[in-house]
């Protein structure tokens, strides 16, 4: 397979990099950035852009004009997609634009309405309520959801299905949903399951552990020990589940995107 020769010694660079994933950022000879993109394996991500086998004009183009390329080394491929994602809004790179396809990276979505339903979403963000994201794939969407649907009541179910309910479908019986469509749950205490969820989407899984474990004591001082258990398992479930995302960088390589 024959090589592109490019005054970036791709060869050099190579031999040296991670197969972490990561953020990559491609630069000309003058610090302009031209491309940021993410790659579970950094290595071979780079090493493709290399090869004539994989490239169409444009790709052409962009590798000819390369003087570096700044690493940022990630723990996860979702950190590195939300770094991606970050850097590109704030540089806006032009190869970002002429290189993009149409996937379209799915989210969580909290509709706002009088009880908001929680769900996966793709494509224009045109609905009214927050959007969480983007994850890589469905399958990372769907599995938080099911998380969620365990820890907090929220309903998931389409504002069709909702709107015609005359009673709790299967997700209230085995305790997935609190059945606001029949009246079971009223609106103060579906949003402070809202907010929970809201907090735990957001990051900040620790000051939801914090609320709880407040209520857990509250209602073990008033000998309601069922509702002390519950708060309990969803604290265990938690805390069990609780993740924190790092972002290291190698030989500062970070400076290029974060000035």
């Amino acid at each position: 397979m024959s090589e592109l020769n490019t005054v970036f010694n791709h060869k050099n660079f190579l031999a040296t990099l991670t197969n972490r994933p990561g953020v990559y950022c491609m630069v000309d000879k003058k610090g302009t950035i031209l491309y940021i993109g993410k790659a579970r394996h950094l290595k071979k991500r780079i090493a493709s852009y290399f090869t004539h086998s994989t490239q169409d004009s444009k790709t052409h183009a962009l590798v000819t004009q390369i003087a570096n390329i700044k690493i940022t080394v990630t723990h996860t491929e979702s950190e590195a997609l939300i770094l991606e994602n970050t850097f590109i809004k704030i540089h806006q790179p032009r190869y970002n634009i002429l290189l993009r396809d149409d996937k379209s990276y799915p989210y969580i979505f909290l509709s706002e309405q009088k009880f908001p339903r929680l769900g996966l979403h793709r494509g224009a963000k045109t609905a009214k309520g927050r959007y969480f994201g983007p994850y890589p794939d469905v399958s990372a969407v769907h599995e938080t959801l099911n998380l969620l649907q365990k820890l907090f009541s929220i309903r998931q179910c389409q504002d069709h299905f909702y709107r015609n309910r005359s009673r709790p479908c299967l997700q209230y019986q085995i305790k997935r949903c609190a059945a606001p469509c029949v009246g079971l749950i009223n609106q103060a205490s579906y949003q402070e399951e809202v907010q929970h969820v809201v907090l735990f989407l957001s990051d900040k899984s620790q000051a939801v552990i914090a609320t709880l474990t407040e209520k857990m004591e509250q209602a073990a001082q008033a000998l309601e020990f069922e509702t002390a258990a519950k708060y309990r398992d969803q604290i265990r479930q938690l805390k069990k589940i609780q993740e924190h995302q790092y972002v290291s960088t190698e030989g500062g390589n970070i400076d290029i995107i974060a000035d």
